[in-house]
């Protein structure tokens, strides 16, 4: 079969379930002592419980919609799917995002990063829809894949924690280690996974991509 020549699909889809699976449910309970971040402020649980659920429909709709083999074999599909992602997905929780972001007890780095992430989240998203919706495929496709590397880098985020936490733990303060490892995590999770999806969409020729758009391209 065509997409099995996608060897990363199979891995991707994996850690992604994998990582829902593990991170959601603790949300879904509606006990606020469960969730991972505390915080004071009264309206942050619901809104990070907005924020986490819509993520994960963010993340699992995105690895589909990131699948060649899907997206040119069922376009409708594929339609339908990226309204899910735009609308139920990264649109409410981008938005919760900017609030939870800015309020988060890890301090302002933390907190600065946060929303900028959101923002460009939701800018790099809308911009994939407008070029879709104008039939500008070329431009649709290298903002999904900038909206998609922002998508799962809270994935990355998370192992930049554990980076970060070993080479710091007992060389930084403890009572100020947990927002020395956030400032860090949260940083260099999205923007080294922008960097990387932006030297992807460079290191094809312009002839190769042109043509792989051609063919991938899906009306809207």
């Amino acid at each position: 079969m065509t997409w099995l020549r996608k060897p990363w699909v199979g891995p991707l889809a994996f850690v992604v379930v994998a990582f829902v699976a593990f991170s959601l449910p603790p949300y879904l309970t509606g006990d606020r002592l469960q969730s991972r971040v505390q915080s004071d402020w009264g309206p942050h649980y619901p809104l990070l419980v907005v924020h986490v659920v819509c993520a994960s429909v963010a993340i699992l709709t995105c690895v589909v919609q990131v699948w060649p083999w899907f997206r040119t074999r069922f376009p409708a599909w594929h339609r339908r799917i990226g309204r899910v992602y735009v609308w139920a997905g990264v649109l409410p929780s981008g938005l919760a995002g900017l609030v939870i972001g800015w309020t988060t007890p890890f301090g302002p780095v933390a907190a600065v990063s946060n929303v900028l992430l959101a923002v460009l989240w939701l800018v790099f998203t809308w911009l994939a829809w407008r070029a879709a919706r104008q039939r500008q495929f070329r431009d649709h496709r290298k903002w999904m894949v900038r909206s998609f590397a922002l998508t799962v880098s809270i994935i990355t985020n998370r192992i930049w924690g554990v980076v970060a936490f070993l080479l710091l733990a007992g060389s930084v303060p403890e009572e100020d280690l947990p927002r020395t490892i956030a400032g860090i995590s949260t940083w260099t999770g999205w923007t080294v996974s922008l960097l990387i999806a932006q030297w992807w969409l460079e290191r094809r020729p312009a002839r190769r991509r042109a043509t792989a758009e051609r063919r991938e391209a899906v009306p809207v």
